[in-house]
């Protein structure tokens, strides 16, 4: 047997002890619950499957009480002990209410709540988003941890982003609440959350059962049934959900999604048990981003496309179940769960570039693939005792993420793959041990220390077939199958410490530290050759596992009643900034990148019918370092001159000489909302988001246009729970870019520029591309209760 055999088993018992030994401590340690410090919000208001909040407990004999005070954004007490006290002035807990009202065209943008996070779109609606997070530019999920109801959506060695999130399954209105942090400074944090996570669950129970029914601009069309009902000792929630959308495109998206949940519960979030089933399916056309110079010389629309195949489809089938149990002494949680994803996109990102038709080509679609199964078991335990007097909090968990691969991608032309890049069977194993300590020194002081141990295993074994390698056309003209297989294993390891005084006069301050990780693509840590080139090239590994580390510090105050502030100063350095090539398989390695910046919201609740947030975030990203091999691959161009590349040449070099600029990385974030509307009668929202500009190039000579977009929505709630709704998107009309790139592209429209292009250029025409804003659009939503069997008052949610 391997060593790497004999080293998982060692964990996977290391994890077993670990675990046990915390379930089976005394209870003779378990003193008291730690007090939470808070600031914050006045008004509470429980989830509906949460407890009723137990009376304040008493504090230590031998301190004062400190006073508790609401945190802000905070509806609803966090779950006791196993969603410890606040920790950083950027960490937030949304209440079901905050989540489910805000305007939003697609289920992804629910987490636009987040402040500083920005979630785009540029492929249809069945693809995942793409999302920006304190100068981060966090492709399709690379390093912000996304889960619902304890499971992972990120999708390690995914086909076309490593940690790639879809989040179109995402049924909304189910949502009882969303947990935000930031950085690497928490110990249950693990893989793809060194910049950010966000935990969200769904609800146990709606007795009253919601109907909803919606039409709008560009064929939009959404139902939705929910309801729950009493069945054994627990609950029985079951909903359905179907969606269809055309677009404003030229090639309409044609996109069809049907969504199913079903849940049976016992007992609360935090004592008792549920079993839940999810299934999605969606199928969908898709306009990529387009070249700017054709729509600026009037070659082609803004609402075009180069390949009106482009598109794809997306599957998922889940099973999961949890169980809790909390006292005042102590709290276990335990989840495990099954995942089946299947994904299938077609994209073209450089059209007629590398095969254009005047050579003989069939274009610069791809087909990429992915099937996996993933297995995932998460276990906490956590208990309260007295530490030499001073109230001390302990937990101890452990997260084990097996996932079973088969992807790949190809050349194809109007979906039908017609020759093969790379065809993989990866096994991906991720297993941690983590723990944390917080202890309370004084009635304004508390400090938490944590630890974690990551250990990232995987396999890839190439199964590229010999013939469809050397393809017929224009595939890799050798194989290279069996010599990109290879089995990979490293542990890692991060501290946490973070700290809080106060509050003093409603105000409380907050410093942490940590350092956490980043897990590569497993295919680019094992790869030994290049899969898209046309010479039999070795390439460098990819390290698996690199480190980042970060600092943050700010305040939480509520200087009056109803307001409620806080800022952060962060920082946060990574080794190495890799980059993930979809089209070849394989990750780019990147010099190390440095962030840091601020962080500022406010909450303003003057009277009980307006609301009113706002926030900003400002960053600064760069690489560090000099890149050497951009400079010299810059030089190589120069000196090609006239008849080079392909004979387009100079037309690549536009953002081809280096620089210390983070591509994509937002440096301007900012939105504001206003709500009005009482339980009942007329309601309305405005809701504005800012995306800066940012440099889509390391030189900055490619930048992208700033966008702001500004939503509204206008109602009226009737007494017996239902509400009719208009929602008005981009309602000012802005004509910006919804998301942008640099590209080296040649479309169909760039045969009319240059006539004799065959092929053969490697850089071709050097360009910003662009997915606009989709114009001005109206959505009308009916919605209200279900009257099937009997029914509790009408919640004022409906």
């Amino acid at each position: 047997m391997s060593f790497s055999f004999f080293a998982r088993a060692l964990y996977a018992g290391a994890s077993a002890a670990a675990l046990t030994l915390a379930l089976a401590a005394p209870a003779a340690l378990a003193q008291e619950k730690l007090p939470s410090i808070e600031v914050g919000a006045a008004a509470r208001k429980p989830k509906p499957t949460a407890a009723p909040a137990p009376a304040p407990r008493a504090p230590a004999a031998t301190e004062p009480a400190a006073p508790a005070l609401p945190s802000p954004d905070v509806v609803g007490n966090p779950q006791p002990g196993v969603q410890p006290a606040v920790t950083a002035s950027s960490e937030r807990i949304y209440s079901e209410q905050q989540v489910t009202e805000r305007i939003y065209a697609q289920p992804g943008e629910a987490l636009e709540i987040v402040p500083g996070l920005v979630v785009a779109q540029h492929s249809g609606m069945g693809k995942a988003n793409q999302y920006f997070l304190r100068g981060f530019a966090l492709d399709h999920g690379y390093d912000i941890g996304i889960t619902l109801d304890g499971m992972n959506v990120n999708q390690p060695s995914h086909v076309h982003s490593n940690g790639y999130a879809d989040t179109n399954f995402l049924i909304p209105e189910l949502l009882s609440g969303m947990d935000v942090r930031k950085g690497p400074y928490f110990a249950d944090e693990g893989v793809f959350s060194s910049v950010g996570a966000v935990h969200m669950q769904y609800v146990d129970s709606l007795r009253n059962g919601l109907i909803l029914a919606s039409g709008g601009s560009f064929a939009w069309g959404r139902t939705l049934m929910a309801k729950s009902w009493g069945v054994g000792e627990g609950e029985l929630l079951m909903a359905l959900e179907g969606n269809i959308y055309n677009g404003p495109w030229e090639r309409p998206d044609e996109a069809r999604k049907i969504n199913g949940v079903a849940r049976w519960s016992v007992g609360t979030e935090d004592n008792g048990y549920a079993v839940t089933g999810m299934a999605y399916s969606n199928h969908y056309f898709a306009t990529d981003q387009i070249p700017y110079h054709l729509v600026w010389m009037g070659l082609m629309s803004r609402w075009g496309t180069q390949d009106p195949t482009d598109g794809g489809n997306a599957s998922r089938y889940s099973l999961s179940a949890r169980w809790s149990e909390t006292t005042k002494e102590q709290w276990s949680r335990a989840e495990a769960y099954f995942i089946h994803n299947d994904t299938n996109l077609y994209d073209n990102f450089t059209y007629q570039l590398g095969a254009p038709v005047t050579g003989g080509g069939l274009g610069d679609q791809t087909h990429q693939y992915d099937h996996r199964n993933q297995i995932g078991l998460k276990a906490q335990h956590g208990w309260n005792y007295q530490l030499a007097s001073y109230p001390t909090e302990t937990r101890v968990g452990t997260e084990n993420i097996f996932d079973f691969i088969h992807n790949g991608n190809g050349e194809s032309y109007e979906r039908i793959q017609y020759d093969e890049i790379a065809n993989n069977y990866i096994k991906e194993y991720i297993q941690a041990l983590w723990t944390d300590t917080t202890l309370k020194w004084t009635p304004w002081a508390r400090s938490t220390a944590g630890f974690r141990l990551d250990y990232v295993h995987g396999s890839v074994n190439n199964a590229m077939n010999p013939i469809a390698a050397l393809g017929w056309l224009q595939g890799t003209p050798f194989y290279i199958g069996g010599y990109n297989n290879g089995e990979l294993g490293r542990f890692f390891t991060s501290p946490k410490f973070g700290t809080v005084f106060g509050p003093f006069y409603n105000t409380e301050f907050f410093l942490n530290f940590g350092e956490g990780l980043r897990a590569e693509d497993m295919r680019a840590a094992t790869n030994h050759f290049a899969t898209d080139g046309t010479q039999y090239a070795y390439i460098p590994n990819v390290q698996l596992l690199t480190k980042t580390r970060g600092a943050e510090a700010g305040f939480r105050t509520r200087p009056i009643e109803g307001l409620e502030s806080s800022l952060s100063l962060f920082w946060q350095n990574m080794d190495a900034e890799q980059e993930f090539n979809a089209d070849a398989a394989t990750s780019v390695y990147g010099r190390p990148g440095r962030r840091y910046g601020f962080e500022w919201t406010t909450r303003y609740d003057p009277t009980s019918w307006a609301h009113f947030d706002s926030q900003v975030t400002g960053t600064h990203a760069r690489f560090k370092g000099f890149d050497t091999v951009q400079a010299v691959a810059w030089a190589n161009y120069i000196a090609g001159g006239l008849g080079s590349d392909g004979g387009l040449w100079p037309m690549g070099i536009w953002g081809m000489s280096p620089g210390n600029y983070l591509s994509l990385a937002p440096v301007w974030v900012a939105s504001a909302e206003l709500e009005i509307g009482e339980k009942t009668g007329w309601f309305g929202a405005l809701q504005y988001r800012y995306f800066g500009a940012r440099p889509l190039t390391e030189n900055g000579q490619i930048q992208s246009p700033a966008t702001g977009t500004l939503n509204a929505r206008i109602g009226y709630r009737f007494d017996n729970g239902w509400k009719i709704q208009l929602d008005g998107f981009n309602i000012a009309n802005s004509r910006s870019d919804n998301i942008d790139y640099a590209a080296n592209v040649f479309g169909k429209q760039d045969f009319l520029l240059f006539p004799g292009y065959v092929g053969g250029s490697a850089f071709g025409i050097a360009d910003r591309t662009f997915k606009p804003v989709d114009p001005p659009a109206v959505r009308l939503t009916l919605s209200g209760p279900i009257a099937w069997g009997e029914a509790t008052p009408i919640a004022a949610k409906y």
